[in-house]
């Protein structure tokens, strides 16, 4: 029986990983500097329509929530709360809804472009 060779174990820490050598420098200097129509692609399939129709959200993605003040119409706040417990979560779920719509039509090119307001 032929005698297995010592394996050799490397742990890496995330935190704390090695430093690039000079020639990883100018590497990763060239790559940036390059414009992205000089990325080879042809080996990565298009993704067509089947695809993104059977495509589902992220099932583990909670964005990231901020407490803010509104003030809202006593009707639409009456609204909301008469189906219960979670109107907020209703609320920005309403919210959100209208963020897609706006961010799908503002794709359009017959859609006319809003002034920028100004911070």
């Amino acid at each position: 029986m032929k005698p297995t060779p010592p394996s050799m174990e490397q742990i890496l820490d995330p935190a704390a990983p090695p430093s690039l050598t000079e020639a990883q420098r100018a590497d990763l200097r060239a790559l940036a500097a390059s414009p992205d129509t000089t990325i080879d692609t042809p080996d990565i399939p298009r993704l067509d329509e089947d695809f993104w129709r059977s495509a589902r959200s992220n099932p583990y993605y909670r964005p990231i929530k901020r407490q803010v003040t509104l003030r809202l119409d006593a009707d639409i706040i009456a609204w909301l709360r008469a189906a219960g417990p979670g109107y907020q979560t209703r609320l920005n779920t309403l919210l959100r809804q209208a963020m897609r719509r706006d961010a799908l039509s503002a794709s359009d090119p017959i859609r006319p472009q809003r002034p920028q307001q100004e911070a």
